[in-house]
């Protein structure tokens, strides 16, 4: 399907389709005419619009993916699944006696944990902006469980709850909820 990045393209091959008929245009005729099927008055509106389009740089970034030292699977499984409220994605190991590699994901969050020792240093710090942390937070200290009492706090123009994992990374779950 083609869209207005094909103006002059299209201009092009209605001119010659016309030439083909017997019935002759000028190609900034034919220019015209293509602006008019996208809704444009003009020809000069519509190059503008093509023009905009293609000084748009082709990057655009998706949410990143934290990698998480673990070292523990019945740890890594009790803290994240347990408590935490995470599911697993996917999990993958090279052989049988092999370090594990996996994603779990809760609410659109995702996280990656791997037991191989050149992926993530234990002991890192992240940041993860969410919505509900009022009950979030209600749930964890609903499930009691025996390592960790996370409070809420208050910090400016933000809610945060701090958990730290088994193997002493740090997760920030905050919710901006204004002064």
């Amino acid at each position: 399907m083609r869209d207005f990045r094909d103006a002059k393209a299209m201009a092009k091959a209605l001119k010659l389709a016309l030439e083909q008929d017997g019935a002759e245009i000028a190609h900034t005729r034919a220019l015209e005419i293509v602006a008019r099927q996208f809704d444009f008055p003009s020809w000069n509106v519509l190059s503008s619009k093509i023009e905009t389009q293609e000084d748009k740089p082709a990057i655009a970034f998706e949410q990143a993916v934290p990698i998480v030292r673990i070292f523990d699977l019945a740890k890594t499984q009790e803290f994240y699944f347990d408590f935490l409220g995470f599911s697993l994605d996917w999990e993958h190991r090279y052989g049988e006696n092999f370090p594990v590699y996996m994603q779990v994901s809760r609410g659109g969050l995702r996280l990656h944990l791997s037991e191989h020792a050149g992926d993530a240093t234990p002991g890192g710090n992240m940041c993860v902006y969410m919505k509900g942390i009022r009950a979030f937070h209600a749930e964890l200290t609903a499930k009691n469980y025996r390592y960790m009492k996370p409070g809420l706090e208050k910090s400016d123009d933000r809610l945060e709850v701090t958990v730290t994992d088994p193997f002493n990374n740090h997760i920030r779950f905050m919710e901006i909820v204004g002064a």
